[in-house]
């Protein structure tokens, strides 16, 4: 298989892999419907960064020695399953305390406007790179990807090329599908429906949080007896 072959077939697995619905699917749709395109667009940014660097400790063989060192890989999990609770929690948290306010300032003669807005385009950046590098599954995916992919005497340049493709894709979908999800009248419609996104994904978040520090706890407990 030339090395052109190669990094076609990779950029295939990797653009199906990106269209699976999982937690980095969830935080685009679920910021771009409450905060808008920016937001989305930078948390893209932040997605697609994320995965870059899984690319790179994947390629220098840093991420397999991580999978391969039960303590490290461990860690890891609670690292990760920790954040995506956290994610999980707060939105289904903010969505309680929404309906919360809205119950109470419809007794007020002026009510508050709740402020929806992230702090900064810094944050949403950070938030959508978290997301994505504390993820271990995704460690699991790029590890497997590179070592049945990426041969060993494969070149310095198309190696290179592999990095800036499975970046650019990642951007590449992660904007598009920001860029569409704020079109004035989808981000009507969405807006509308915010309520049941915020709560789907807060559930999608909280769900595969738990499993993960389920499973890091249980191989925990198995090396602590072993």
């Amino acid at each position: 298989m030339n090395e052109l072959t190669i990094l076609a077939t990779l950029a295939s697995v990797h653009w199906v892999a990106l269209m699976s619905p999982g937690p980095d699917f969830a935080l685009v749709v679920q910021n771009t419907t409450r905060y808008g395109r920016q937001t989305g667009l930078y948390i893209a940014l932040g997605l697609s960064c994320g995965i870059l660097l899984h690319s790179i400790l994947s390629l220098t063989g840093i991420s397999y020695l991580v999978q391969q060192h039960p303590a490290l890989f461990a860690v890891l999990q609670l690292l990760g399953g920790s954040y995506l609770l956290y994610l999980g929690i707060g939105a289904l948290h903010g969505l309680w305390k929404s309906r919360h306010n809205k119950k109470r300032n419809d007794h007020e003669t002026h009510p508050q406007k709740p402020n929806y807005l992230l702090s900064s385009k810094r944050q949403a950046f950070s938030r959508g790179f978290a997301t994505n590098i504390l993820n271990p599954k995704a460690l699991v995916f790029f590890v497997s990807l590179m070592s049945s992919l990426v041969p060993v005497g494969m070149s310095m340049a198309a190696k290179g090329a592999a990095l800036i493709i499975l970046w650019g894709l990642s951007l590449l979908w992660f904007s598009l599908l920001a860029w569409l999800l704020s079109s004035p009248r989808l981000q009507l419609k969405m807006q509308k429906a915010a309520k049941y996104i915020d709560s789907v994904c807060g559930i999608v978040f909280t769900l595969i949080g738990f499993t993960i520090l389920l499973n890091s706890v249980t191989d925990i407990t198995v090396m602590a007896f072993s």
